[in-house]
């Protein structure tokens, strides 16, 4: 299985995918009032949140990246992401949010002028208009700021054509400026964490499956920048080991010094073999270890970047059964769809209902397989028994096609009709939140 961010391929074997990429399953259980897409189980995965669950149940600053394609029109599947990015900022987070101009540019050929209008009039728009908030966030062009670039060349060196190919599946026939976007996307997710932004700080970037490669890459290569490897050995004993052939020893003290200060006691410490073994430590320290090290790191010039943490959300079925697409209009309801258009499309939708209402009644519906109840599941409901309720009288043969699809409909309308609203007056709005360097 290959996961590739730019291809058209709908994925829903999901804990395949958590198998065969290492993906950890995500568990809400410790947000503070969890938004539906958590309580649902609709994101699904992560990697390292347990830096960012920390973070918030120490209420500690942290930082949450996100990024916009700007090359077609944003539909109902894309509202999933700022629907997350929203909560997180509701519950104190910052949030950098970048327009992928290069990217879009490189890998889709789309004029940097376009993108930028693309960005403004579909995304950032409908961003204000469904709540995001001005005050720390702050949306960027990659083609405008110069610390994304220059740490997109600087990380790179940790990473060659070879690995690049096995990530990505790029050939012969890769543009140059295509295959240079992922690197771009390391200087995205990154640079937050540099002094002139908002310093050191836990970082999360929620994402669709198919982004997980990128993900992969940086952390890859934020780990690859590290002055220390915190790891459990073979004989199960916790060891930091020094990275570089410099200044090892220093390094070494100053890293017991600081690991003192968490409460660690019984040392070993072998110069020879550039260890520091930390026997009142287990596994479960490890990430917390590894943070606290980064202090250590800066003070002799590193990075000492947080590895960035991700969460992964499912993805909407499109409404005539495929991948939902901005490329398709019979797919996708677009956030700037006349509310009647919107409703016609969701009367149109595929739904898993049987062929007839007699054996709809026998054999009860297949939610599972519907369109129509993903659109409540993700969009239309806030209240999980209310959901439930669709669920179970659906799967039961109590409720016919007909009648829910036009609450469905009616409900689409309604949400449109007043986004239509929210975005002219977002319209005024888009300078406070845009910053052009």
């Amino acid at each position: 299985m290959r996961i590739d961010p730019w291809a058209s391929e709908q994925y829903t074997d999901y804990a395949r995918l958590r198998d065969e990429f290492g993906i950890e399953e995500f568990k809400a259980d410790g947000l503070p009032n969890p938004q539906k897409l958590f309580r649902r189980g609709i994101v699904f995965g992560s990697r390292g949140f347990e830096t960012i669950q920390n973070a918030i149940d120490r209420k500690q600053d942290f930082i949450i990246l996100t990024g916009l394609m700007p090359s077609g029109n944003m539909h109902i599947g894309h509202k999933m992401l700022i629907d997350q990015v929203i909560y997180y900022q509701s519950i104190g987070a910052e949030i950098y949010i970048a327009v992928a101009d290069i990217e879009s540019w490189g890998a889709r050929n789309l004029p940097l002028e376009e993108a930028r209008e693309v960005a403004i009039q579909q995304y950032v728009v409908s961003y204000i208009a469904m709540g995001l908030k001005p005050e720390n966030c702050q949306i960027y062009f990659q083609s405008k700021r110069k610390s994304v670039l220059d740490l997109s060349y600087k990380l790179g060196r940790k990473i060659n054509l070879s690995e690049m190919r096995a990530i990505y599946g790029f050939d012969e026939g890769t543009n140059m400026a295509h295959a240079f976007a992922p690197l771009v996307q390391v200087g995205d997710i990154t640079h937050p964490q540099l002094d002139e932004y908002s310093g050191p700080h836990p970082l999360l970037v929620p994402v669709g499956v198919d982004q997980d490669p990128h993900m992969r890459l940086t952390r890859g290569l934020t780990a690859a920048h590290r002055y220390f490897n915190v790891t459990k050995t073979k004989d199960e004993r916790i060891g930091v080991f020094v990275k570089l052939d410099d200044n090892v020893d220093k390094l070494l003290d100053d890293a017991e010094s600081k690991l003192t200060t968490m409460g660690f006691s019984d040392f070993e410490k072998i110069y020879a073999y550039k260890a520091l073994y930390v026997n009142d430590a287990g596994e479960v320290d490890i990430p917390f270890m590894d943070n606290t090290l980064l202090e250590v790191e800066r003070e002799h010039g590193g990075y000492g970047f947080y590895l960035p943490a991700s969460t992964y959300h499912r993805f909407m079925t499109g409404l005539t059964g495929g991948k939902m697409s901005s490329s398709d209009p019979d797919s996708s309801i677009f956030l700037t769809d006349e509310p009647e258009v919107g409703k016609q499309k969701s009367m149109n939708a595929k739904t898993g209902g049987r062929v007839s209402q007699e054996e709809q009644r026998k054999f009860g519906g297949r939610p599972d397989e519907c369109v129509v109840f993903e659109l409540y599941l993700y969009h239309l409901t806030e209240d999980d028994n209310e959901l439930t309720e669709i669920y179970e009288t659906c799967k039961g043969g109590s409720r016919m096609c007909g009648p829910c699809k036009r609450n469905a409909a009616d409900l689409m309308a309604n949400f449109l009709k007043e986004l239509q609203e929210k975005r002219e007056n977002a319209k005024e709005m888009v300078d406070e939140y845009i910053v052009n360097n």
